[in-house]
């Protein structure tokens, strides 16, 4: 009872899935599922959900009508689980610094005189800017098709602006076809460099004297004509800027009535927006089996067709969560877009833009233990109902403020969708015809060409090696998006993996924010768990779905959008018997990997090797304490991390002071403020239980590391040899985003103060190092109570 396991289709059958009806008492242990019938165009995909934790608490909860102010009754809670193995080379750790500028404006940029290319000598070859021009190969336009003339013509109808000037593709309009639309970014007013990635610049070929010029703040924050001008009046090796259309599906589920035209033709990038390509050398790479290029992309560029009527817009707020948020994920060794630069629009006479946000002090409300209203409840229940309403219970934005634009550029080797595929799929079966169980779809239109382009694009970009050289000569498209297919599962599932790990919350993780290759992006509502709940989140709209412990379940659900939208290829060019069984295979393939995941890491938290399946009782044994508790999701891992660095489980006498264990688990407040994982002190029934805990988990990991112990036998035998310290160090970090700072810094920030940005900065390189005491003293610590209930 408690197991806390991600359930997921385990085989395919023609029946459709049926949740699970049994009551939390006879739910405890992992069973077979039968997987949903995937049609090959379903409007609605029926997964099954994860699995509810099994405990009294739950049942009573579901069974409950109460209900605080105009709240629904609390659910069941639903809890799917993730994770990732770390490995030796686990966390990024970048040894190049970040860099803050208080100056560097496109209006005053001092002249180099060292050697570097001054920013009024931007001519030929040495424009700053060059090496970045000389290495632009934009695929996507290579490779993929533009709007057509006639979507054009047809679009005029919905708008006023003439389709040959720039005006015509930055407003609401429908795009009918093609897998991009040119649309030139909209310059910000007095743009100034607040920040950037200098690691992220060396990628891309661009030294100091580049990023300081002129010619860089201007790029970087929209005016890419202008930048890339010499004096002379001609460009050098000019960049092409395009927004990419994709579809809408929100838990599996295909929308087109949320599109403005109610047909599913007015998705895409509503401020994001595609400067350039870069093709790069191979030690450049984002890893060395990725494809050797970079594409570049300004969230808050200005509007596009995608819009839907917003100003495409990004303030000094969300950018800077933004570009510290692509950092930090980098260095805590999860795959994800990186942030080159940060571009404010500076002072009187910027560009501002209103947007809601919570009023001085604004914090929810909240009832008491003895609230009547609860009376019928043991105290165990009042507890996780109030856990429950603290990350349910959000208030949304009550005011309207004035903010400064910004853009942050963000860089990945390929933005490519579960979103795209969706679009261009659903376009190209909808006119499909049935014989028998057999779909037959006509593979000469136009729509499945652009669909068939579309997937060996998302090979050559993210997969290059296993999904796109071994079938491109052979023009065998049907053997390539099975190996797509299978790529992706993994990355997806690897990439939820670490967000349980470390504690992230996506927040909105639907198919047109998941990226094919299993990168995060999009920090939009997202945050890290301060107070453990399994359904966690930062976003008063994630619901259930998108909880902290659900996620690899969104993950799961994204990606069997992505094999509907490929398996009709697959059909096409492999036949119907050979496509099914394959995917058949794949989800149950799919279904493992996502649950290895999960208990991987759980392993490596708790100082296991990954293929230790020792620790996965201790996990179910120990995330119901938790619930019970108010404890913090890092600083307890990261304190049991301590346990273990203060008492080796190597040696020929590992200590067995129980007692000493739980003192440095639990940490002591009055010696320094919220110093400790628990929110409250602990009362003796629950300290008894943790120290329980404690032994048996204890016990468990040093036979584990005794000779004929499963990791010391893994270790033995294979290329992994950290020992349970440095496992352990490196699964749990120790210094987070925590939201309270966030909003200390961009507060900050906007009055004009941007050290606090360069101090995460240096922070959030080196996420599991132990860091200066002032560091410690300063992030180590669990985010007070009021911060917890603030808006």
């Amino acid at each position: 009872a408690g197991s806390c396991r991600l359930v997921l289709p385990l085989r395919r059958t023609a029946a459709a899935f049926q949740p699970n009806t049994q009551s939390p008492a006879t739910s405890s242990s992992i069973r077979s599922r039968a997987a949903p019938h995937l049609d090959d165009q379903p409007m609605r995909l029926n997964l099954p959900p994860a699995i509810g934790l099994a405990t009294a608490t739950a049942a009573a909860l579901s069974s409950t009508s109460y209900v605080w102010d105009r709240l629904a009754a609390p659910s069941p809670l639903v809890v799917g689980v993730s994770a990732f193995v770390p490995s030796s080379a686990f966390v990024g750790n970048s040894s190049r610094r970040m860099s803050t500028h208080s100056g560097s404006s496109a209006s005053d940029v001092e002249e180099k005189t060292d050697g570097k290319v001054s920013a009024d000598d931007e001519s030929g070859s040495s424009h700053p800017l060059s090496p970045l021009s000389n290495a632009f190969d934009h695929s996507w336009i290579s490779h993929l098709d533009a709007e057509t003339e006639s979507s054009k013509r047809k679009a005029s109808e919905y708008t006023r602006h003439d389709s040959s000037t720039d005006e015509f593709n930055r407003n609401k309009r429908p795009v009918f076809n093609g897998h991009y639309v040119e649309v030139k970014p909209t310059p910000l007013k007095n743009p100034r460099l607040v920040i950037h990635s200098p690691d992220m610049a060396e990628r891309l070929g661009l030294d100091d004297g580049a990023v300081q010029s002129e010619g860089f703040t201007k790029f970087f924050s929209g005016d890419v004509g202008g930048a890339l001008k010499k004096k002379d009046g001609d460009e050098i090796n000019g960049a092409s800027t395009w927004a990419t259309p994709y579809a809408l599906s929100i838990i599996g589920t295909r929308y087109t009535s949320n599109c403005p035209f109610g047909t599913g033709d007015g998705y895409g990038d509503g401020r994001a927006i595609s400067i350039g390509e870069v093709a790069v050398s191979g030690d450049h790479a984002e890893h060395p089996e990725a494809c050797p290029r970079y594409e570049m992309q300004l969230k808050g560029g200005g509007p596009t067709p995608f819009c839907r009527g917003a100003d495409g817009r990004a303030v000094l707020r969300s950018s800077i969560r933004e570009f510290l948020a692509s950092e930090a994920m980098h260095n805590l060794g999860i795959r994800t877009t990186r942030a080159l630069s940060l571009v404010v629009s500076d002072g009187p006479g910027g560009d501002t833009s209103m947007r809601p946000w919570y009023s001085e002090g604004s914090q929810r409300e909240l009832p008491s233990m003895d609230d009547p209203r609860l009376a019928q409840y043991s105290d165990a229940q009042k507890k996780q109902i109030l856990s429950q309403l603290r990350v349910q219970a959000r208030d949304n934005p009550d005011i309207m403020i004035e903010e400064p634009c910004a853009i942050t550029c963000r860089v990945s080797p390929s933005f490519v969708l579960v979103g795209h595929l969706d679009l261009f799929a659903r376009r190209a079966t909808k006119n499909v015809k049935e014989d028998g169980w057999k779909k037959i779809y006509d593979t000469s239109t136009p729509e499945w060409d652009a669909l068939e382009k579309l997937i060996w694009h998302a090979a050559y970009r993210e997969f290059p090696k296993t999904a796109y050289e071994p079938f491109k000569e052979k023009d065998d498209i049907g053997s390539a998006a099975k190996a797509l297919l299978e790529e992706s599962m993994d990355g997806i599932a690897t990439m939820v993996a670490g967000w349980i790990r470390v504690g992230f919350t996506q927040g909105n993780f639907n198919a047109d924010n998941c990226l094919v290759g299993g990168r995060t992006m999009d920090y939009g509502p997202f945050g890290f768990v301060d107070e453990y709940h399994p359904l966690y989140a930062k976003w008063t709209g994630s619901g259930e779905h998108f909880g902290f412990l659900n996620q690899p379940h969104a993950g799961f659900t994204n990606f069997a959008v992505m094999v509907e939208s490929v398996f009709p290829v697959i059909i096409a060019h492999c036949g119907h018997d050979e496509a099914h069984a394959f995917k058949g295979k794949l989800m149950g393939e799919g279904a493992k990997i996502f649950q290895s995941k999960v208990d991987e890491a759980f392993r490596a938290k708790m100082g296991f090797h990954p293929t230790d399946d020792a620790a996965d009782e201790l996990w179910a044994d120990l995330e119901p304490l938790f619930r019970e508790t108010r404890v913090d999701w890092t600083m307890f891992w990261r304190q049991l991390y301590e346990v273990v660095k203060k008492f080796p489980v190597d040696g020929t006498d590992p200590s067995t002071d129980y007692g000493d264990m739980m003192a440095t688990l639990v940490a002591n407040d009055s010696k320094r403020e919220r110093s400790s994982p628990f929110y409250e002190s602990l009362n003796d029934e629950s300290r008894s239980k943790y120290l329980k805990w404690i032994k048996k988990w204890r016990e468990a990991l040093v036979a584990s590391y005794k000779d004929g112990g499963k990791s010391a036998k893994a270790m033995s035998t294979g290329d992994d040899s950290l020992s349970a310290e440095e496992r352990m160090r490196l699964a749990n970090p120790k210094y987070i985003l925590r939201e309270q700072t966030l909003v200390e810094a961009y507060g900050k920030a906007a009055n004009g103060d941007e050290y606090m940005i360069k101090e995460f900065l240096d922070l959030v390189e080196h996420p599991c190092d132990e860091g200066t005491e002032e560091q410690s003293s300063k992030y180590y610590r669990r985010s007070p109570d009021d911060a917890l209930k603030a808006g």
